[in-house]
């Protein structure tokens, strides 16, 4: 008998080599829209944000009378931020209800996960929150990998801009996790700060549910720096808050969006001040298709303040990612997956985060990527509420 590690490996092996060798019978997909996400976990307010923008967009696609006369549905898997049922959910998604493509979620390392079985069953993907730069410039021909998101390669650049803008001395510190994410990001910091001149005072990494970050917290102070750059979740942020808070140290604190979930709340008012990118909120002037979203959000949540959304960003580009889709099975005039992923590079509207004009780009390897860094949006934590830098009390 094989050993069940073995006996798992054939299984999934012979599942894959079914769907592929059933490529025939499935070039018809089904409207559905595969949604592998944490809705479970410490990041399940991704899950949850992601869901709601999709639902949104596709409640108004399927009132406007559906795509290609049918009514789309959103089908919900939690990853719960493990790469094995990322893969896992991508498959089901893909073999089993035969959705047209799969939506992606938090987590950087569950994406680089789906990279390989995205392409070996040839199902778009659209991510809509992990801003791992390979996961995306993953070197394949054809790249079934798009994303609605931040790049962590140009996120890098727009924290370094920031970064710099406040330091007095020019020295930045540099905290980032121990996974696929944090460590992917390490070198996209260190290049966009050779682009300025200019190297790390500090690099210091953690893992997951550290508890304590003091020796890299005294490490980084005693570099000199007075900015400190952070790339982590919400969880491993409160602690580096807390042993800065310890240590006596008091830099600007500059975030990626691992940090806008609800570091407000787990830190409380050491959160103040800390300074996150975002793609989106709803709290500055909305567009006709912002209130309408806004509107959409009240009617299914009971959330009548802006301030009290969370997760903006992943609401916002789930709901873009959603038109995007619809816009191209539309141009491939069928429910196809290699039709759809092709049509994807003609798909040209504006969004509710941006205008994408086009989308897409297949002779440029970072345009699978349809949010441009000029339109990233500089945020801070203020009393357990994450709202637009500008005009807040920090904007001096």
């Amino acid at each position: 008998m094989l050993p069940e590690t073995s006996l798992r490996g054939t299984l999934l092996a012979a599942t894959v080599a079914l769907g592929l060798s059933a490529t025939g019978a499935f070039a018809q997909q089904e409207p559905c829209i595969g949604n592998s996400v944490a809705v479970t976990g410490p990041a399940a307010f991704s899950g949850q944000a992601i869901k709601l923008g999709a639902e949104i967009a596709i409640d108004e696609i399927n009132a406007a009378g559906g795509v290609l006369g049918k009514k789309l549905k959103l089908i919900q898997y939690d990853d719960a931020g493990a790469p094995p049922r990322g893969v896992d959910n991508t498959r089901r998604i893909a073999l089993a209800d035969k959705c047209i493509a799969v939506l992606g979620g938090f987590h950087s390392t569950v994406a680089l996960a789906q990279v390989d079985p995205i392409h070996e069953i040839g199902i778009p993907y659209m991510g809509v929150w992990a801003a791992n730069t390979k996961a995306i410039e993953n070197g394949r021909d054809p790249n079934f990998m798009f994303r609605i998101s931040a790049k962590d390669k140009w996120v890098a650049r727009f924290l370094v801009d920031e970064a710099l803008k406040v330091s007095k001395s020019g020295k930045i510190a540099f905290f980032y996790e121990n996974t696929g994410w944090g460590n992917g990001a390490l070198p996209d910091i260190k290049a966009a700060l050779a682009a300025k001149g200019k190297e790390l005072a500090a690099a210091e990494t953690f893992n997951w549910n550290d508890q304590d970050m003091t020796p890299q917290v005294i490490r980084a102070r005693d570099s000199g720096a007075d900015v400190a750059i952070v790339w982590s979740l919400d969880r491993e942020a409160n602690q580096i808050l807390r042993s800065m808070d310890k240590s006596s140290w008091k830099p600007t604190i500059i975030g990626a969006w691992g940090i806008s979930g609800n570091l407000g709340e787990l830190a409380g008012p050491l959160a103040n001040g800390v300074r996150v990118m975002q793609t989106y909120s709803f709290q500055t002037e909305q567009s006709a298709t912002g209130k309408k979203v806004l509107a959409a959000i009240e009617a299914k949540t009971g959330i009548k303040d802006p301030k009290d959304i969370k997760a903006a960003s992943g609401i916002a580009d789930a709901y873009d990612a959603v038109y995007l889709l619809a816009d191209a099975i539309k141009i491939a005039g069928a429910y196809d997956w290699k039709k759809v992923q092709a049509a994807l590079y003609e798909v040209s509207r504006d969004g509710l985060v941006a205008p994408y004009k086009p989308a897409f780009d297949k002779k440029d390897p970072e345009r699978q990527d349809a949010l441009l860094p000029q339109y990233y949006l500089l945020t801070v934590w203020h009393d357990g509420k994450l709202i637009p830098f500008k005009g807040s009390p920090y904007d001096k």
